[in-house]
């Protein structure tokens, strides 16, 4: 069952600026957000709608692996995360900087 209840605000972390989500957000009109762990598909999309005022077509979800790190001559985790990619219709455009 979905978990309607998370605040739109709280769903979306950030967006995730790298040199392939540019390409994407040129090429093909998807735009890649950081999200919450317990976000949903269907949270996801309402929280796009409530932000930029455009409505997705399509969202896929991916998790990061956490990945070890050594820095400074200690072992550590760098924690992983959830992506979210949104595909939107031809016309729509999201302003992120």
């Amino acid at each position: 069952m979905p978990n309607f209840n998370l605040k739109n605000q709280s769903v979306l972390i950030r967006p995730r600026i790298t040199e392939k989500a540019a390409i994407g957000a040129d090429k093909s009109n998807v735009y890649v957000f950081e999200v919450a762990m317990n976000a949903t598909k269907p949270s996801i999309t309402a929280s796009v709608k409530a932000s930029y005022k455009v409505t997705p077509i399509k969202v896929r979800v991916a998790t990061i692996p956490d990945k070890a790190v050594f820095v400074r001559g200690k072992r550590g985790v760098k924690r992983g995360g959830k992506k979210a990619y949104v595909y939107l219709k031809k016309g729509d455009k999201i302003e992120l900087l």
